[in-house]
């Protein structure tokens, strides 16, 4: 098997931070160098991506993490997902004649989660203040930085409703009313005065962690509050429907809110254990696939022939109907996890795995929860009424117009801590800019179902199903950090990855160099929330005859243009202590960075 990188993978001792940005890739191993460890990168890091991909994230959005702490020798997750706020009821969004939630909009919004959680990162593992994690934020908000030509197209792709609709979210980013132009120094002044006053509050409170409170105390209760719920006070925006509505977030929802920290979910697979977020995310999928394929053949099989991307599209069909019909907030709804997980359940879900392509909707029927696995069917074959352009988050954000992404971070210091974060929401697309901050509020509402009785109908003060999923991985000493953007398919191409990593014994960079692909076959976590049975994407570096014989066993393929798909990132540390990391080339805005 031949296989080439587009570029080295990174190799050291020190440090190693690898992000979807290389502005931000350079930020957090700037703070490596000053003395912080992994979580003061990981915060600097994050706070710079609002900045440098606002396309795709911001500070009201949202932030699962998996955090090793070396020292204390424990592995957790930080959950940033804000809940659903109190009157956003089934009922409420039943009465402006809706059937599911819109993709954009105050309608959309549940409770800010992403600055609190990068807060909770830096008080309880950082070293760092508020002020030096967040003045190269800071900076490059205050004096620019080369905007991104895909951040210019997604400026582009709403300029016109912007200007006509969300004319504050227009003064942001059209200044003048003109779109700025690829690779110009763009600035977002009221976002820089907005992080510099939350620093300088921070600074005021004297002590490390006193500053840290007060920083969180000032968003959820103090300055930012106020704006976002002066604002919010009779505003309605336009969104994807068509619609116009007000928000049902309250100051109430936002103040007592707290980013938390929970045990993660586990598996073992080829000696690694995997650890992912509960069912509140999609992480356990990818454990799920993992079990469905632990009862193939896919470790004897070309990693990169028809038969391993028939197998595995077919067991991610699998895995993602079980996700589609079970998983929920744990803290609210049963979730059958064991069960998803246990080898019984997984062996004969592979037994489902034919020569052919499957075009059904097939979720597990699991005792007690039968009527769960039939709703999600009968959801798949539902169009629920919509046509035409949306504003959501698409299977390749960078091929859709109006819509938004995500953004991921893997980082490992030179004591072995450990952080992989996938931000996300709070994009510029996803509602209009809140005066003064210079920042939309998020739209992860959509991943609700207006429908009584399922683990994701809308219930107040619940954590939506996240698509966010970064994944730490272990094994005799080494650990593993993993993760990309987009939505849908972030748990399909890391799996894809660390097939041909454990299997197949492909480095970093190779695997991620590799052609990628991913199924479109069962319902879309976001708004209009469309199944497309059978349906597949590929990259053409697969290979003529690959796409063909895929064809031939009934999978719909779409061959995408060239370098497309995913936009994976990793670090490894080795147990003697080598540092290893790689990023995607696709989009030219990926970086690892390390020495």
């Amino acid at each position: 098997m031949q296989t080439f990188t587009t570029r080295p993978e990174i190799r050291g001792s020190f440090g190693v931070v690898a992000s979807t940005h290389w502005i931000a890739s350079a930020v957090g191993f700037g703070i490596l160098e000053k003395g912080g460890n992994a979580f003061d990168a990981a915060v600097a890091t994050g706070l710079v991506l609002q900045v440098v991909e606002p396309h795709l994230n911001g500070p009201a959005g949202d932030l699962p993490a998996i955090l090793h702490d070396a020292e204390a020798g424990e592995t957790r997750v930080l959950c940033a997902q804000g809940v659903v706020p109190a009157a956003a009821t089934i009922a409420h969004y039943k009465e402006k004649g809706l059937r599911i939630i819109p993709g954009s909009g105050l309608l959309s919004t549940v409770v800010p989660g992403a600055f609190d959680g990068w807060m909770a990162m830096l008080a309880e593992h950082g070293t760092l203040s508020v002020r030096e994690v967040m003045q190269p934020a800071i900076d490059y908000a205050r004096d620019g930085h080369p905007i991104l030509p895909n951040v210019v197209t997604a400026i582009e792709n709403v300029a016109a409703f912007i200007a006509e609709s969300w004319p504050t979210s227009a003064e942001v980013w059209t200044p003048e009313g003109k779109v700025p132009e690829p690779h110009a120094i763009f600035r977002n002044p009221q976002l820089a005065s907005t992080y510099d006053r939350l620093a300088a509050i921070a600074d005021d409170a004297g002590e490390r962690t006193d500053g840290i409170e007060a920083a969180r105390q000032a968003f959820r209760e103090g300055f930012v509050a106020d704006a976002i719920f002066d604002y919010l006070d009779g505003a309605e925006v336009a969104d994807n429907t068509g619609g116009t509505y007000g928000a049902v977030l309250a100051r109430e929802d936002m103040s007592q809110w707290r980013a938390s920290f929970e045990a993660p979910l586990s598996y073992d697979y080829e000696g690694w254990t995997l650890h992912k977020t509960g069912p509140w995310g999609q992480g356990p999928v990818l454990l799920q696939a993992l079990a469905i394929l632990k009862h193939t053949r896919i470790g004897e099989m070309d990693p990169m022939g028809a038969e391993f991307v028939h197998t595995v599209v077919e067991a991610m069909k699998l895995a993602y109907a079980d996700r589609e019909a079970f998983y929920g907030d744990p803290d609210a709804v049963d979730v059958p996890m064991a069960t998803l997980l246990s080898d019984a359940y997984n062996a004969e879900r592979a037994k489902l795995i034919g020569e052919e392509a499957s075009l059904d909707q097939r979720p597990g029927r699991i005792e007690g929860y039968e009527h769960l696995a039939d709703a999600a069917i009968a959801r798949a074959a539902d169009d629920f009424g919509v046509t035409g352009p949306v504003a959501a988050e698409p299977t390749m954000a960078h091929l859709a117009p109006k819509s938004g992404d995500t953004v991921h971070i893997d980082i490992i210091d030179r004591w072995g801590n450990a952080v992989s974060a996938t931000p996300s929401g709070g994009w510029l697309q996803s509602s209009p800019v809140i005066p003064g901050l210079g920042f939309a509020l998020n739209s992860r509402a959509q991943m609700f179902w207006l429908e009584e009785g399922l683990n994701t109908s809308l219930r107040p003060g619940t954590r939506p199903r996240t698509t966010l999923t970064p994944t730490l991985a272990e094994k005799d000493g080494r650990r593993l950090a993993l993760g990309t953007p987009g939505g849908d398919q972030q748990d399909q191409w890391q799996l894809i990855w660390f097939l041909r990593f454990v299997h197949h014994g492909l480095g970093l960079q190779e695997g991620i160099d590799a052609p990628l692909f991913h199924t479109q076959h069962f319902t879309a976590s976001f708004y209009p929330r469309h199944a497309k049975p059978g349906a597949m994407l590929i990259e053409p570096s697969a290979g003529e005859d690959v796409i063909e014989e895929l064809k031939r066993r009934g999978h719909r393929v779409t061959v995408t243009p060239p370098w497309s798909i995913g936009r994976l990132t990793c670090a490894l540390r080795e147990p003697d202590g080598m540092l290893r990391a790689a990023a995607t080339p696709r989009l030219m805005q990926a970086y690892a960075v390390g020495r």
